[in-house]
């Protein structure tokens, strides 16, 4: 059982382990878009997008609804907002920690 655990949550780290992923997930944590405006937005192709939306929706990550032709995204849980804003805070003190070795005082 904890191996299958330990896989799901893999799993979970895996679909949102690209930066376009992280950058859609940024982009929806405001709230809901239509996959014409993530596209323009982030500058990506497409099918490119469709295909990165298509991963996390897959793995429970969004949920989406049509209306009319248009196809609209949103994140289905937003714990995932805060792991994100969790790794901000790790780079941050990574950040820090890097500059400190090299006596550099940081800004805050």
């Amino acid at each position: 059982m904890q191996e299958k655990i330990a896989q799901l949550k893999a799993d979970l780290f895996k679909a949102i382990s690209h930066p376009t992923r992280i950058r859609i997930l940024e982009l929806l944590s405001d709230g809901e878009h239509c996959v014409c405006d993530i596209f323009e937005q982030l500058n990506v192709e497409q099918a490119n997008t469709s295909q990165h939306l298509s991963v996390m929706k897959k793995q429970g990550i969004l949920q989406s609804r049509k209306e009319g032709l248009r196809v609209i995204y949103s994140i289905k849980h937003p714990e995932i907002i805060e792991l994100i804003e969790f790794a901000n805070k790790i780079l941050k003190k990574q950040a820090s920690e890097v500059m400190s070795t090299f006596g550099v005082v940081a800004k805050k």
